[in-house]
């Protein structure tokens, strides 16, 4: 059995979730490939895909959000003369041959662009005997997967979703609630004091987990200082990402010596067992990760349109506290750990939402359209 995993540059979630798909087949024996669309097709389209999202969003973000609302708030399904109906149907041509020679059994997208491809491909009747499988990596429904009425399948983040699904037009009987896919190592929970001991941390002492995405997003400096300034003992375990000047200044201007300052690491899921929170920017990957880990969540600096419904989506499941520059990260602290009745029913929900088996679940789907 082969499987075609297609996903799109813009950002890492598309790619984290490919991967952890990928991942799950091949330790059930199928053969993968995965491939980035528009990389294949024109790796200059792939970087000016890449750059103008980065741009966008950490740059304009009033201007990304604006685009986004009103592309979401569209009332009538995309026309074949649409800009992304007539982008879908050359990259389709471009890309056509590709597939024919590679010949999968099931095709999996990670990102709307690169279903599509596949959607203007089976409209065509190029991939009818092929089932297809689109994966939604945020807790909403992104602009577009409501135009995509030949891809079989939309596996969703949560069953609360179907309701938004169905008020874009999306049938239920396409909908697949099995998550959003996290790697295995997301899916278990090491002891506390184990793991801190490991990173030297003191195991009597509350451990903040603060992460500013692969990009580094948000002002990590002064969420640290207001963490201190809420509890000056805490242990802050610091995660910048690629942002290496992020990196450069924390890790020379801490402070205070409970600052412990990571890059870019794989390590992520260690980093998560020994903490007690964490607060994140509120990607669909990460929360995903921080949710099959157990790990309540104060919610900052979302990226404008998806993370902005990511943020919806966990307030009112009551998982989440959400910093504003009304309510200081210093309130949110003071509301996480004085309530204790909180915190269990924020634990509580947790346990409800958290889909640390999705990859498995998704891999084993695929499957089955085959047997």
């Amino acid at each position: 059995m082969k499987v075609l995993i297609l996903s799109i540059t813009a950002g890492q979630g598309h790619h984290s979730a490919a991967k952890s798909i990928s991942n799950a087949l091949e330790d059930r024996g199928v053969t993968v490939k995965t491939v980035d669309v528009y990389k294949q097709i024109d790796k200059n389209l792939c970087d000016a895909v890449n750059k103008g999202y980065l741009i966008s969003t950490k740059h304009t973000p009033k201007a990304y959000r604006a685009i986004y609302e009103l592309i979401d708030s569209k009332k009538a399904p995309a026309t074949k003369y649409s800009l992304q109906s007539i982008m879908g149907i050359l990259l389709a041509i471009r890309f056509e041959k590709f597939i024919e020679d590679f010949k999968p059994d099931v095709i999996i997208c990670t990102h709307i662009f690169a279903a599509q491809v596949i959607n203007e491909l089976k409209r065509r009747d190029r991939l009818s005997n092929v089932p297809t499988i689109g994966i939604v990596t945020d807790y909403t429904i992104h602009p577009f997967w409501e135009d995509v009425t030949y891809i079989e399948y939309i596996d969703i983040a949560s069953e609360l979703l179907t309701q938004r699904a169905l008020m874009k037009g999306i049938s239920e009987e396409r909908l697949c609630a099995l998550g959003i896919p996290v790697q295995k190592k997301f899916s278990t929970k090491r002891a506390k004091d184990d793991v801190r001991s490991e990173l030297g941390l003191k195991n009597d002492t509350p451990t903040i987990l603060v992460m500013a995405g692969s990009m580094g997003y948000g002002n990590m400096p002064e969420i640290i200082s207001g963490i201190h300034r809420f509890d000056k003992d805490c242990q802050i375990l610091a995660v910048c990402g690629n942002n290496k000047k992020l990196f450069k200044k924390l890790s020379t201007s801490a402070p205070s010596s409970n600052v412990k300052v990571y890059g870019f690491t794989n390590d992520v899921d260690i980093l998560m067992d020994a903490a007690d929170c964490i607060v994140t920017k509120p990607g669909g990957l990460s929360t995903s990760e921080a949710m099959a880990k157990k790990l309540p969540m104060i919610l900052v600096n979302p990226i404008p349109g998806q993370e902005d419904r990511n943020l919806e989506f966990f307030l009112n499941n009551g998982v989440a506290l959400s910093v504003t520059k009304t309510f200081t990260i210093e309130e949110a602290m003071y509301f996480m750990f004085r309530d204790e009745e909180r915190l269990e029913l924020i634990n509580r929900q947790l346990e409800n939402l958290a889909k640390p088996n999705a990859a498995a679940d998704i891999a084993e789907f695929a499957i089955s359209l085959v047997k």
